[in-house]
């Protein structure tokens, strides 16, 4: 039977005509001829085709700030100009090129892409400035009229922070809120299609404002770049002009210095034998590509000669712990001092992040600059130390009273072991720069750490404040939060318990 079966099909098979290759070959050819004709041609109609493979968009980006090039293979930024990337894979530094052709690096921070520009064009929007540092960047001002639009604590809305005059000197904050038709407002009375135009409007009409919008504040202080220029760490001395002291601390002392006659900058100078000088030089390599608007920018090291410089960004009002103790408490209010510990806590998250460990972080070694912004200052320096005093837990130098019981006990650092040192931080901050746990004697803190006893509420403190330092002083690890989970419960905080 399958004999049979088979026999049909070849049966079959055989009434289908056998042609030829050969008999194909000039319609083969033909085709051929047509799809890759020079010049374009194109399949025959009807005939499906491959579409030409569009052309990536070119990635424009404007600049927010100005930029000097500081290298030959940098390229200088023009402040509101657009600029085509040509290279954008190193994060920090972007191959761009101008309008007339030049290429070079620029700082990746100081462009925003043209497609999610947005509000930033404008010169009265400053993001995610929080109230307390708009309220001190209008203060510096002083002008009847002055405003900023910044984001709310609430995403996605904004808010309008507007100085005046009137009764007495004050900021006034105003939501600005969107009707069913998406349209802006501060008064319903006056909706407009975008913030824009709401501005606008405002500038010419009060409009149940305290005063009309009359200026914004002047040009604003650029960030710092990370590093001086496009993969530059090591920076020659001669280019340094040292200039008046501004401290002296474990390591050395640090003066302000100009590089370049330009940039201002604070060199720390290490002292001859007080560090792991070989390690520290490679690392600052790394470090200097940490970048975040609350970490003390490190532009770079003279490492060429002895003793090392240690070269970082310039921060006017020096260290946190002196700026408390010598401002009055009535010109900070809590308000101001709970930002201040959010923005070290949003460094001490872009670390932890990182999977970087401070080790010493405590208020004299973070920072304050213009507006009160805080950033945190020699992150990971502890690890280079060579002296024994500062880094055995049974060191006179070593910082005891910010040390939790696994560092007191085993000198094991990690993020969760800086989580309980901001904790002691909020506290310095909260008392306005006293000492934590008093003239107590290190044995004795170590006494009272390992009996789970932690420092009293400081006076005046909201008890919502006084429960998250509590949370970073858990005696276990694992149950502190980590700075991330705490940036949430800091912001939520200010938004429930102090206004926006």
């Amino acid at each position: 039977m399958l004999q049979d079966d088979e026999a049909m099909v070849t049966k079959k098979k055989s009434k289908i005509p056998c042609l030829s290759l050969a008999s194909f070959l000039p319609a083969l050819e033909a085709v051929t001829a047509v799809v890759t004709m020079p010049g374009g041609g194109g399949a025959p109609p009807g005939t499906p085709s491959a579409k030409p493979k569009e052309k990536p968009r070119p990635k424009v980006v404007v600049a927010l700030y100005p930029f000097k090039a500081q290298e030959t293979g940098d390229l200088s930024l023009e402040k509101g100009a657009e600029y085509e990337v040509i290279d954008d894979s190193q994060e920090h530094w972007w191959k761009a090129k101008d309008e007339h052709g030049s290429v070079g690096y620029i700082p990746s921070n100081y462009v925003k892409e043209k497609e999610s520009l947005g509000l930033q064009k404008y010169e009265w929007y400053v993001g995610d400035m929080s109230r307390q540092r708009a309220e001190s960047l209008l203060k510096q001002e002083d002008k009847e009229g002055c405003f900023v639009v910044r984001n709310s604590s609430t995403k996605g809305m904004y808010t309008l922070s507007l100085f005046t005059k009137v009764n007495h000197p004050q900021t006034k904050h105003y939501h600005i809120k969107q009707n069913s038709r998406g349209e802006f407002y501060l008064s319903d009375k006056h909706c407009c299609a975008s913030i824009p135009e709401l501005i606008n409007y405002h500038k010419h009409n009060s409009g149940g404002l305290c005063s009309r919008l009359k200026t914004s504040p002047c040009d604003r202080p650029a960030p710092p770049t990370p590093g001086l220029s496009h993969d530059k760490w090591e920076i020659d001395p001669s280019e340094l002009v040292l200039l008046e002291e501004l401290g002296a601390g474990q390591f050395g002392v640090v003066r302000r210095g100009r590089w370049r006659g330009r940039i201002d900058t604070a060199v720390k100078m290490m002292k001859e034998g007080t560090m792991s000088e070989d390690d520290f030089i490679e690392e600052a390599k790394v470090m200097t590509k940490l970048q975040h608007q609350n970490l003390v920018q490190l532009y770079g090291v003279c490492s060429k000669h002895r003793p090392i410089y240690i070269v970082t960004e310039y921060m006017r009002h020096g260290s946190l712990f002196n700026y408390l103790r010598r401002t009055a408490p009535d010109q900070l209010g809590p308000a101001v001092l709970l930002d201040m510990c959010i923005q070290v806590c949003k460094g001490m998250a872009y670390l932890e992040r990182h999977n970087y460990i401070h080790r010493d972080l405590a208020a004299r070694n973070c920072l304050v600059g213009d507006e009160n912004q805080v950033k945190v200052a020699d992150f990971g320096l502890a690890r280079y130390v060579l002296d024994d005093q500062y880094t055995s837990s049974g060191g006179t130098k070593f910082p005891i009273k910010w040390a939790p019981p696994e560092v007191l006990n085993y000198t094991r650092f990690s993020s969760k072991s800086d989580v309980w040192a901001f904790g002691v931080l909020m506290w310095e901050v909260f008392t306005c720069g006293k000492v934590p746990y008093g003239r107590m004697k290190n044995s004795e803190v170590v006494e009272m750490v390992q009996r789970g006893q932690v420092l009293e509420k400081p006076k005046g403190c909201l008890n919502e404040i006084y429960n998250v330092m509590r949370l970073c002083w858990r005696h276990a690890p694992d149950e502190r939060p980590s700075f991330r989970l705490l940036k949430e419960e800091l912001a939520s905080v200010a938004q429930t318990v102090l206004a926006d």
